[in-house]
């Protein structure tokens, strides 16, 4: 064996017999595997496939070095390497297409990723022994890029430091992978940003992921920053990115649309035009302040959160039942109601026992009924991380391996239920429940590891140490999750917050936290969360922050220097109101009460417990039923924002054009415009009631003048019935009434 080494040193290069030093044997950890990434052997479309390609398959980005070690040199009876013959090696021939290879190119012989391959295979294709050096850490610089005008290219300079205390240049090694396509990647760590725009370029080397920011903006000779005053730490951090990207805020947004946004924001509903006269007229300095304070009280407030809440704990009638989902929509409602600390609550959700009639927060258990659903979503709604991709291998954007998934999701293994009756109605499906359950935790059970058939200890995500054996581990589970120095928890909820109010999370997708994927704000999320944190985990709080900032007030109207910005925040984004506040919307407007099957007259949208509280099959839809269907009402199947869909749609317009809800109260008896006509109300009386009953405000002179035209009979003071409808129609329709700006 001695022999052996010293012959391996001699050929591979780490002294001659001169003694002068040359260079080392390539680490199989170290190079190999990063050549392996570099070109790109190991992706999803290549090799890294979960079948593999052409007989070769590697793990997804190079997670499990031992598995492809053993893949390169032992498969096929080690023709893909020949340290006999290195050139004649398949790990060199087909990557540089000597040989035909469906992968195409991926190196040159002369290239740099040839000679460490080259090198390692004539050295006996060693592999790293015990104790081998390796890499501790990874460091990109510069880690936050501007660039102006003309200027495209940026070097990246990427430094591994290994366990022996050396550092290393390991830039040529590294892959870059940009969030945006803004910007090719060139060799030796240069990026050329061909486009105007921002991107997270994340840096890999082996199993290490460093993010870099990198914007370019015009040139904008002369620029000269303005914004509003600001009001605290929000506006600070936010516009002193916008001065660094050169870019622009617009000024505040006027009372009326302020006053509309702060009622959908916050209430899910229009003021009624009593409220918006009363506003309107006031000259008080601070009444937005107040108004803010005012709808935090009101009981809208309590059923709108109460209502996206439901959306994401899956709260619906088919897996829970409808006594079920009442009780647990009740008691989402009594937690908004009180101002629960929202870490109090959460832990009281995934820490839940008893029945499910008479322990609301067990539904939450009802609905996601095996222990990798359990864990999934848990990880998504309260922690804000997406961890389905570790289920079938480490993550390929993010730091959890599938060891962190198989240790948390032990956590959900033991939850198991007690049927005490099903009613299902219908028997052939087997996710239906009609009946009380009884969700308990078993004292035994584990969800296995497939790569090894056996549980893993129980664990949360960070942690070092495992869930003590005799823990009750639900209850061990609420504990963490409602401890201060939860390394996730307040973060999740304070992006969560803020993207209920702007439309947009400082870390987008809201529940994708992630190394790849990082805030675009980092220091204002950070403010966020402990802002959060100190005032006790409570919603009002950070609600009353966000809203009295200037940048949570700024106009929707745009300049040239932001016309194409939705990530920063110099202006509001006009988005489409979601379903239930825009048929709550029009319901008011044409006082005309929506209509669901299951419930009595007058329940408006946002108070809907559920989702459907009886069945297509047993009853057709009310127009009101279909009419949240048609603008994106989730089904409540997934644990996530984006299963609501706010997207504006071509049958949408069909519907606002001609559909049967809105014709239905435009043309009903007793509505506004009955209203209108049997008190005989005057052509000026009637477009002011109308302009104030939609958008809040009074109508321009040149708007009035118009609608006189439309709803008078001739030249008579005589209103026309058709003509009121026409201009309800035409205001309910507008981009001014269906946008929340």
């Amino acid at each position: 064996m001695g022999l052996r080494l010293l012959l391996t040193l001699i050929i591979g290069g780490v002294v001659s017999q001169s003694g002068w030093a040359v260079e080392p044997v390539p680490s199989f950890d170290r190079d190999v595997m990063a050549v392996l990434s570099h070109a790109g052997c190991n992706m999803g479309t290549c090799h890294g496939n979960a079948r593999g390609k052409g007989g070769l398959k590697l793990s997804l980005r190079g997670d499990d070095p031992r598995s492809d070690y053993l893949a390169l040199t032992r498969d096929q009876s080690g023709r893909r390497v020949s340290p006999a013959e290195p050139d004649a090696s398949l790990i060199l021939l087909k990557p540089t297409m000597q040989v035909a290879h469906q992968g195409g190119q991926r190196f040159r012989p002369d290239s740099p990723e040839y000679s460490i391959l080259r090198r390692w295979v004539a050295a006996g294709a060693p592999a790293d022994p015990a104790g081998a050096i390796r890499v501790i850490s990874l460091d990109v610089q510069p880690r936050d890029v501007l660039i102006t005008g003309d200027q495209r290219e940026v070097v990246l300079k990427a430094v591994a430091t290994h366990s022996d205390g050396t550092t290393r240049d390991v830039t040529g090694l590294a892959s870059f992978d940009l969030s945006q396509p803004i910007a090719n990647v060139l060799t030796g760590g240069r990026i050329d940003c061909e486009q105007f725009g921002e991107t997270t370029i994340t840096v890999r080397y082996l199993h290490w992921r460093v993010p870099v920011r990198l914007a370019r903006v015009p040139d904008r000779p002369g620029f000269q920053f303005t914004a509003p005053p600001s009001r605290g730490p929000i506006d600070d951090l936010v516009f002193a990115k916008l001065n660094r990207l050169r870019m622009q805020p617009v000024g505040l947004c006027d009372d009326a649309t302020f006053l509309r946004r702060a009622y959908y924001d916050l209430l899910g509903s229009l003021p009624s035009a009593v409220e918006a006269r009363e506003f309107m007229a006031m000259n008080n300095p601070d009444k937005r302040s107040e108004l803010i304070e005012t709808l935090l009280d009101r009981k809208e407030f309590v059923e709108y959160w109460a209502l996206k809440w439901s959306d994401l704990l899956r709260n619906e009638e088919k897996t829970i039942d409808r006594k079920g989902v009442e009780n647990f929509h009740h008691w989402i409602k009594t937690q908004i109601a009180q101002d629960t600390p929202w870490n109090e609550w959460a832990a009281a959700i995934v820490s839940a026992k008893g029945s499910t009639y008479s322990s609301p927060p067990a539904n939450y258990y009802r609905a996601l009924r095996d222990p990798i659903s359990r864990a999934e979503a848990t990880a998504q709604v309260f922690l804000g991380v997406r961890l389905q991709c570790a289920k079938c291998h480490n993550h390929p954007f993010d730091r959890w391996t599938q060891d962190d998934f198989y240790a948390w999701a032990n956590l959900f293994s033991r939850v198991d239920y007690k049927i005490v009756d099903n009613d299902r109605r219908d028997d052939n499906d087997k996710h239906e429940f009609v009946g009380e359950q009884i969700v308990f935790a078993a004292a035994k059970g584990g969800i296995d590891d497939p790569r090894t058939g056996q549980p893993r200890d129980p664990r949360f995500l960070l942690a070092a140490a495992s869930v003590p054996p005799r823990a009750e581990r639900l209850e061990a589970l609420g504990e963490w999750l409602a401890d201060p120095a939860n390394p996730f928890f307040a973060k999740a909820q304070a992006n969560r917050i803020w993207f209920h109010l702007f439309g947009r999370g400082l870390v987008d997708p809201i529940d994708d936290f992630r190394e790849s994927n990082p805030a675009s704000h980092p220091e204002l999320l950070d403010y966020l969360a402990r802002e959060f944190t100190r005032g006790g985990f409570r919603l009002k709080p950070l609600v009353r922050t966000i809203m009295n900032s200037a940048t949570y007030q700024l106009a929707s109207e745009t300049n040239e220097t932001n016309a194409t910005d939705e990530a920063n925040f110099s202006r509001a984004i006009p988005r489409r109101i979601s379903a239930e506040p825009l048929l709550d919307a029009l319901s008011q407007a044409l006082d005309t009460p929506p209509r669901f099957n299951g419930y009595p007259s007058g329940l408006r949208a946002i108070e809907l417990p559920g989702v459907q509280a009886v069945r297509s099959r047993d009853q057709t839809p009310s127009r009101s039923d279909k009419f949240l269907t048609l603008f994106g009402k989730p089904p409540r199947l997934q644990s996530a924002e984006c299963e609501r869909t706010d997207s504006p749609t071509l049958v949408q317009a069909f519907q606002l054009i001609s559909g049967e809800a809105l014709q239905q109260m435009l043309t009903a008896d007793g509505n506004r415009i009955a209203a209108l006509l049997n008190r005989s109300a005057g052509p000026s009386e009637a477009i002011h009631e109308a302009y104030w009953a939609t958008l809040s405000r009074a109508p321009t002179p040149g708007e009035e003048a118009a609608a006189l035209l439309l709803i008078r009979d001739g030249t008579s003071d005589h209103l026309r019935r058709e003509g009121l409808e026409d201009l309800f129609w035409s205001l309910v329709t507008s981009h001014e009434f269906i946008l929340r700006r």
